[in-house]
This record gives structure tokens, sequence and C-alpha cells, in this order.
């Protein structure tokens, strides 16, 4: 894959035909917290109402168009200010091609520079999401702990493993 055509760019309305291509697969959203989106309308409002006023939510494009999103939310309050957690998810059809990859390379430093009381970005990983996993080791993430029935995602608690990168870290 051609690095060049990776780039990240805020969500537009006019992304909602390409979003709805990917966020309809449910093999896409199973391990993501928000449900399978089934129609190009619900796709439209999900972008008006949910994507454009998220404090950091950008659209993985591969030349110029929405394949997937990398999303960074930070804790809410004065003493946690320094920490925010990072989601992601790309169309089945990009899986395994390094796009997502590249694209957490691309965020991690504008996030930290976006949000400069940060210090900490976190990622909670299902263990059966192995994908994921690599994804953030390639990254430069770390590891940290295995939590038990730590996630409620899809009418169920599961377990997750909780990734971390901080400001002071290299991307690899």
């Amino acid at each position: 894959m051609d690095n060049t055509r990776i780039s990240l760019r805020p969500f537009n309305i006019s992304d909602a035909n390409n979003l709805f291509t990917w966020a309809n697969d449910e093999n896409v959203t199973y391990y993501l917290r928000w449900n399978t989106i089934t129609s190009i309308e619900a796709a439209r409002n999900y972008i008006q109402q949910v994507v454009i006023p998220h404090a950091w939510r950008r659209s993985i494009c591969l030349d110029d168009r929405s394949i997937g999103y990398v999303s960074v939310r930070p804790e809410s309050g004065s003493d946690q200010n320094h920490r925010a957690h990072i989601g992601y998810a790309i169309g089945s059809d990009y899986w395994g091609q390094g796009i997502v990859t590249k694209a957490l390379k691309m965020a991690i430093p504008i996030v930290f520079n976006n949000f400069p009381n940060l210090v900490r970005v976190e990622a909670l990983v299902e263990p059966q999401n192995i994908g994921s996993q690599k994804v953030l080791e390639k990254v430069g993430f770390k590891k940290e702990g295995f939590l038990r029935k730590y996630g409620f995602n899809k009418g169920e608690i599961r377990d997750m493993f909780i990734y971390s990168f901080l400001s002071t870290d290299q991307i690899l």
C-alpha cells in the first residue's frame, strides 16, 4: 500500500455513503461499542449527531474516501485530562494492509499536540481481537494488563487487554 494515499481528516456529511459501506458490516462493528449502521440516513445522522460534535474523531481516508475512523476521547474533569481513550475501525476490505497502523502513527502526534495536558492514550482490546492487538503493538503501544469482565459491549460484559502509549514513548 502506498502510504501517500492514506490521510486523516474530519468527517463531513458527504461521507455518509462511504461510512455506511463499512459501518454496515457486522464484522467491522463486532468489537465496537456502537451498533452496525443499517441505512444511509442513519449514517448521515450518526455523522451529524455523534461524529462531528466529538472532541477528536477523524476519518481514515484512502484517496480522500472514508474507509474507517480513529477516535480519541479525553477523560473529563481537570484531574483526569491527562488521559484519553483511543478507538478505531476500518472496512474489512482493507484489513491486513497496514492502513490502520499508518493512520494511528499519523494520529498520535496530532492528538498529543491538540491536547497539551495529555500524557497517556489508552486502548481497550478484547482478547479475541488479535488484529487490533497487532496494530497497537506495531505503533508502539505497551500491553499493560488483562482486565477481567471489564468492558460492556453488545449486551455482555467482556474481558479486555489494556494498552497504553505515553507522550514520551516513541512511535515505532
